[in-house]
């Protein structure tokens, strides 16, 4: 085997391909037949979307396995260690299994070369097949349509909500980026989009398939009370539900798409209302609005583009109403500066940039001129590493203030990783 460390075979990866994204389904789906001829693949979940994909696959997790399926997920990024990509029954699959897939993902390659996320998904891949799954839950990393898990032909999707991110690959409008969304749908077979107005190019796509589509507001629906929620379906209805373990009004959403897809594919995998219940409540997710109590709140969220950033700005309101919020920020470069900026420069007091150490991430110093540009004036941006950052913010909170830390998943780890409050 090429390396024998998890550590080396990550940085060989990070240098092996060209370019860092490159979509498309040849290469990768040469080398997945070349590993498994006549895979024996689980049945399989694809959820896609621009924000809300991370939070789906964990109700769908955790409700499926607390019927007493056997469940994998495959998502991206990880917070602190790679092997949270992969997980079996809840768990990160460990660091010797990871290495032996990418090994015979090696040796099936040749000399085709693979990006950093075709050799995670190929690895998930070969860990599943390899394993006595019931289930497989895929996250799309980028799109969907040229996605590296779109090489899967999904039995059932789930749709996210739907904006803009990644222009650079996927277009620039709505309707280019749904048209990308939708590229992971198939003939016959069902799928739930959770988006309110979705768009017009994704509708049209699952038309022409046909796919059975079922969409928020018009085939399900839910309604909230200050301690429970009530899902609506066309034939099936649950009454006071619990509500999710993870923090937001917009969750009630994402986890009534679960509820839905789980209606579609029951005849098949049968979950009833107790372990919906158990789902809800024990669901876990990191850095969704995490909130680390104190007299000094800290709230930690990977929301980094406008749509998510809103979401965040309107639960900050809610949560800390009339509370001075300090925010630590930083962003790659080519996220949307600008809109994340507008949608919560109002709910924010005092800015904190620290620079990070990948290459993608866009200097303090551009995030300081694009603060100034938007009319923020308290911003403050030498500093050394994040943890000096969340120091300042720190020492200039009064007690009653809180602490916001996102913009990036990057920074969200940087953080993590630094921080004793959090658990690992």
């Amino acid at each position: 085997m090429r390396f024998q460390a998890l550590a080396e075979w990550l940085a060989w990866q990070e240098a092996l391909h060209p370019k860092a994204i490159d979509l498309g389904l040849d290469r990768v789906k040469d080398v997945f037949r070349r590993l498994h001829p006549n895979p024996r693949l689980p049945f399989t979940i694809t959820v896609g979307g621009t924000n809300g994909k991370g939070s789906c696959v964990a109700y769908l997790d955790a409700i499926l396995r607390a019927r007493g399926y056997r469940v994998g997920t495959y998502t991206s990024p990880h917070l602190l260690r790679y092997n949270e990509r992969i997980c079996i029954d809840g768990r990160p699959v460990a660091d010797d299994a990871i290495c032996g897939a990418f090994g015979r993902i090696d040796r099936a390659r040749g000399d085709t070369t693979l990006s950093f996320f075709e050799f995670g998904t190929l690895a998930a891949l070969d860990l599943f097949s390899q394993t006595d799954l019931d289930l497989q839950i895929l996250e799309v990393g980028l799109g969907g349509r040229l996605d590296a898990v779109n090489i899967i032909d999904a039995d059932a999707v789930l749709l996210a909500s739907i904006d803009i991110d990644h222009q650079d690959w996927l277009g620039t409008t709505r309707e280019s980026i749904g048209y990308e969304k939708a590229g992971v749908l198939r003939p016959h077979r069902p799928a739930v989009v959770t988006d309110p107005a979705p768009p017009v190019s994704l509708l049209r796509y699952a038309d022409a398939l046909p796919t059975e589509l079922t969409c928020f507001g018009r085939d399900f629906r839910y309604e909230a009370t200050a301690s429970a929620w009530h899902w609506f379906g066309r034939a099936h209805r649950l009454h006071e539900l619990p509500l999710p373990a993870l923090a937001g009004a917009h969750q009630l959403r994402n986890a009534a798409g679960v509820v839905q897809l789980l209606e579609h594919i029951k005849e098949q995998w049968p979950v009833g209302e107790t372990a919906i219940r158990a789902g809800l409540r024990d669901v876990r997710l990191r850095a969704r609005f995490e909130v680390i109590d104190g007299s000094v709140p800290l709230v930690v969220d990977v929301a980094h583009n406008p749509q998510a950033v809103g979401i965040l700005a309107e639960q900050l309101r809610q949560r800390f109403p009339g509370r001075t919020i300090h925010g630590v920020f930083a962003l790659m470069r080519d996220k949307d500066m600008e809109g994340v900026i507008q949608r919560i420069k109002d709910v924010i007091s005092c800015w904190y940039l620290p620079p990070l150490t990948v290459g993608r991430a866009a200097t303090p110093e551009s995030l300081a001129h694009g603060l100034h540009r938007a009319g923020v004036e308290r911003v403050e941006y030498s500093f050394a590493d994040v943890s000096a950052a969340v120091a300042a913010a720190r020492s200039q909170a009064e007690i009653g203030d809180v602490i916001v830390i996102f913009g990036s998943f990057f920074l969200v780890a940087e953080y993590c990783a630094q921080c004793a409050e959090l658990p690992r």
